[in-house]
């Protein structure tokens, strides 16, 4: 019986496992991360490190991974839980809302990060292809382990934790073209690269079109079958065989695996089983994700890092800067503050764990060379261990960075909520009338601006508001939200409405939410986040105009009064039964 046992799979799959369930917990009692101790456990343990010295010193045979291939299948399968854990964090609704940051500015970072680089490696000496896909590769940055960071230290609603999200989310939607590419590439022969790329591009439609269409139709009433049995160990199986079964329809179609799994993640976030898809799953994803890093680190070579010191570090620096750069510049011409444009830059500078499936696809494919793929690797690898340290030299700057103004002993007066106030966000112009109509009537409120110079000065002119930022859930939670008996928005900005929104259902399903609108379609949109009431600027100027108008030309005040109430209830039930239908087309 023994016999029948691959020994040499088993003795490496335990020194990972080993590595999970022993070497990363001790290292996370010393503060260190645990991606970058799976990484740094990967280049020991590895068949570049220690593993190397195994005809030397046998012992390490069990002590070390031996060759490669015994643990890449699962860590491929961390990719795809990567990518469909993504998705189902996502859904189509959010991603239509982010739509400007992801695809502003999220993706012209990608296009013309990858252009930099591409240029930069071709004029080193790189042919153009292999050149376009390093450059692609290294564009990319790390989502799970900025993500881990923004998340534990309660910055992913910052202005800057929302833009590095939203440049993330491009980057890992950008991964699809790049391994199109890449299989673009790898075609041999006379074939012209133009149909190489119709085609590789026709089979990812075909592919992704019958995912969305089997999953639009059976996987919620196959969700609906396996939740009737109130059986968790049921949720899972049909979970696991979701995201295994769409990428192997995906892998047959010439696409990437992950890339199936991530549009069955979409369309899970489209049904009711969402939360606990994420619950059941999230064991899984540390794990596999942790063998995913463990095997990424295995591809450093200590001894070539020795051999070209120079060289290494020089390519690290030189990405780093180049990316944070280009991240800096475009955070700024997108509107960021110079205080998240800089966290923004030094989190994203490094690259990221899509490099490895990237650069080792390339390397598959026969597009990259063995030492060109090699040293790309280490440059990536070796620059993720940074992104802990470049966050908080980034935090750091952007402190230095920020306006004196929030040093005003008016911005650090703490809120003094009352039981039962209402909450108002934004405290320009709108605002302002809003809080003076709800002292008239004796209603208790508590208005908030992130504008520092406005609320110095309004605060100095005898008005109630507090400096803040209402995305922030601990300043929400100092404001009363708990207690509130309603939130009004006066923002003007339709990105920090979302924010504010999604944040303020998370923590109060239950309150009243009234908010200012641009138009028609902008109230359509927070009626279907949530929102109890939405005001939209373009018909109640109409409808203001329309009263004006018609007492003007002599018709009594009484009926024109009751005409225009009419017609906002009109256009307020029109706007709520357009967002239900929205809600309930996706969901069908």
């Amino acid at each position: 019986m023994a016999d029948a046992i691959n020994i040499p799979v088993y003795s490496d799959a335990l020194v990972v496992l080993g590595t999970a369930g022993i070497v990363v917990p001790l290292l996370r009692r010393f503060g260190v991360n645990p991606i970058l101790g799976y990484l740094g456990a990967g280049a020991a343990l590895g068949p570049l490190g220690l593993g190397s010295f195994v005809d030397e010193l046998p012992p390490l045979y069990w002590l070390t991974v031996v060759d490669a291939a015994n643990v890449a299948s699962i860590a491929q399968l961390g990719v795809v839980f990567l990518l469909f854990l993504i998705g189902l964090e996502l859904s189509f609704a959010r991603l239509m809302t982010m739509r400007r940051s992801v695809f502003g500015l999220g993706m012209t970072q990608v296009v013309v990060t990858t252009l930099v680089l591409s240029v930069a490696i071709a004029l080193m000496g790189q042919d153009p292809a292999p050149a376009a896909i390093l450059g692609a590769c290294l564009a990319l940055s790390s989502t799970a382990i900025g993500i881990e960071l923004l998340s534990s230290q309660g910055r992913l609603h910052t202005a800057s934790g929302r833009s590095s999200f939203a440049i993330l989310l491009a980057q890992d939607l950008a991964v699809v073209p790049i391994l199109l590419l890449v299989a673009v590439l790898a075609v041999k022969g006379d074939v012209p690269i133009t149909t190489s790329l119709v085609s590789a591009l026709g089979q990812a439609a075909a592919a992704l079109a019958l995912i969305v269409l089997l999953g639009r139709t059976t996987l919620r009433p196959l969700y609906r079958l396996v939740a009737s049995a109130n059986s968790s160990e049921l949720l899972l199986a049909v979970t696991l065989f979701v995201i295994v079964g769409t990428g192997v329809l995906a892998a047959m179609a010439g696409v990437s695996m992950a890339l199936g799994a991530f549009v069955a993640g979409l369309l899970l976030a489209e049904t009711e089983y969402r939360k606990v898809i994420e619950t059941i799953m999230e064991p899984f994803k540390a794990l596999l994700l942790g063998i995913f890093f463990f095997t990424v680190g295995m591809s450093i070579d200590v001894r070539e890092i020795a051999r070209e010191p120079l060289l290494v570090l020089g390519g690290i620096a030189a990405l780093v800067v180049l990316k944070a750069a280009i991240l800096y510049a475009l955070s700024r011409a997108f509107g960021q503050s110079r205080p998240a444009a800089v966290e923004t830059a030094a989190l994203l500078g490094p690259a990221g764990e899509f490099a490895f499936v990237g650069i080792g696809a390339a390397l598959v494919a026969g597009v990259v060379d063995g030492t060109t793929a090699g040293y790309g690797l280490t440059v990536a690898s070796l620059s993720m261990a940074l992104i802990p340290a470049m966050s908080a030299l980034g935090r750091r700057a952007a402190q230095r960075l920020t306006p004196e103004g929030p040093a005003d002993p008016e911005l650090a007066v703490v809120p003094a909520p009352t039981a039962g106030a209402t909450i108002v966000v934004g405290h320009g112009r709108v605002g302002k009338v809003v809080c003076a109509l709800l002292g008239e009537h004796g209603r208790p409120f508590l208005a908030v601006d992130l504008d520092a110079v406005g609320v110095s000065r309004d605060r100095r002119q005898g008005h109630a508001v507090y400096y803040g930022d209402a995305s922030n859930a601990s300043f929400l939670k100092s404001c009363g939200i708990a207690e509130a008996s309603a939130l009004i928005i006066t923002l003007n900005n339709a990105d920090a409405i979302d924010a504010v929104v999604d944040n303020v259902r998370r923590m109060r399903p239950d309150i009243p939410i009234f908010s200012r609108a641009r138009d028609a379609a902008h109230a359509r949109h927070l009626y279907g986040l949530g929102v109890t009431d939405a005001v939209p600027e373009t018909i109640e100027a109409s409808l203001q105009l329309s009263e004006t108008a018609l007492v003007g030309i002599g018709v009594p005040t009484g009926l024109v009064i009751a005409s225009i109430h009419g017609k906002r209830g009109e256009f307020r039930e029109e706007l709520q039964a357009a967002a239900k239908r929205s809600r309930a087309a996706r969901k069908e």
